[in-house]
């Protein structure tokens, strides 16, 4: 049986992000913080065949914002999503340790990030993270990454301690 789909729910509405907040462990300021580094990174993306923007950005336990945007190449397979740039960047300067993902599209409702991506943040985020995802008019959904990566296979599946 299909889980539900998410609630959507509305950036603008102070009682939707206070409750989100309360929910995730996240304060109204990274909250907030997270959306606009996420549509701010969608800005940047490389995207002349789809044109298909995403922005992504990392909280790190640390306080860490990390941001990526997808960049597309003529090859298409070779295409990086934003989530894994950002994980990348993050990675190569040493973070570990995330506390939040979020991401940011121009389509609405909220997209939530390919199967390919949800694998990456599984190497380097724990079940319980929570993913927020905006559309192109602030509205959003979140969804633990258990939820978005159902019965997944990581680190550990290969004896590897997780660094999370």
């Amino acid at each position: 049986m299909a889980s539900p789909p998410p609630t959507i729910l509305s950036s603008a509405s102070a009682t939707d992000v206070a409750q989100t907040c309360a929910a995730y462990n996240l304060s109204t300021a990274e909250f907030h913080e997270l959306h606009a580094r996420a549509a701010t990174a969608k800005a940047t993306a490389y995207c002349p065949y789809s044109r298909f923007r995403v922005g992504a950005v990392l909280l790190t336990r640390a306080g860490a914002y990390i941001s990526g945007a997808n960049v597309e190449n003529a090859s298409y397979p070779v295409t990086t999503c934003a989530e894994r740039v950002a994980f990348g960047t993050a990675v190569t300067a040493g973070h570990r340790g995330f506390k939040a993902v979020a991401v940011a599209t121009d389509v609405a409702p909220p997209a939530s990030p390919c199967g390919m991506c949800r694998q990456c943040i599984r190497e380097f985020c724990a079940l319980d993270t929570p993913v927020l995802m905006f559309d192109k008019d602030g509205m959003y959904a979140v969804m633990r990454l258990e939820t978005l990566l159902p019965l997944s296979f990581g680190p550990e599946s290969l004896g590897v301690q997780p660094q999370t």
